[in-house]
């Protein structure tokens, strides 16, 4: 009788141990095709790839301007800021560039080098990009990406998704899907060796 319980409640922690690892697997199949359909078409589209280093010739404050292609800017009078212009010397080619924040930056605002997040207080966002283009004038020399094809001739400071970022968003589904496989061939094992006794 006590022989029958253990083997019954075996087999239903087997059962258990199954249904976790075949979770875990379809879990880390569903953040892989997530994070195909989202980060990597945005790794792949960018074509500032290659880093280099950039030298700050001017970085000037223009007047307010406003932003057209950001979300909820349906009323471009509720969301100007001052538009930082800040120009590099590329150290790969000699040129002298515009630099962006990021690609995102080029999509907003092709003008400004900097689209702040937060446009509500204008009090902040003066204040900060200020701070922004001190820092630069302090900073002279620094990292930047610049498209190696000549497809874009301006530079950005950083990327949305750099190939630490990419490796880094493909790490925990890959540990999931690893650990959801060794449960599996565990309880296979677990399975083949009971069968094994009981025959022997």
């Amino acid at each position: 009788m006590l022989g029958k319980k253990l083997v019954t409640a075996q087999k239903r922690g087997e059962t258990r141990a199954l249904c976790l690892g075949l979770g875990m697997v379809a879990c880390s199949m569903m953040m892989y095709f997530f994070i195909g359909i989202t980060i990597v078409p945005f790794y792949t589209k960018s074509v500032w790839t290659t880093e280099t280093l950039c030298k700050v010739l001017k970085a000037n404050i223009k007047d307010k301007v406003f932003c057209p292609n950001c979300e909820g800017s349906e009323d471009e009078e509720i969301f100007p800021y001052p538009c930082l212009q800040v120009w590099v010397n590329l150290t790969a080619s000699g040129q002298e560039v515009m630099l962006y924040q990021t690609e995102d930056t080029l999509e907003k605002n092709p003008k400004c080098s900097y689209v702040p997040d937060k446009l509500e207080n204008s009090k902040e966002v003066k204040a900060r990009i200020e701070t922004i283009a001190s820092n630069f004038k302090k900073y002279q020399t620094f990292p930047c990406y610049y498209d190696p094809g000549g497809t874009q001739t301006n530079v950005i400071l950083s990327r949305l998704y750099p190939s630490q970022g990419l490796l880094f968003a493909f790490l925990w589904p890959t540990l999931m899907f690893t650990g959801g496989c060794l449960i599996i061939v565990l309880v296979k094992i677990s399975q083949y060796v009971s069968v094994l006794s009981a025959w022997q």
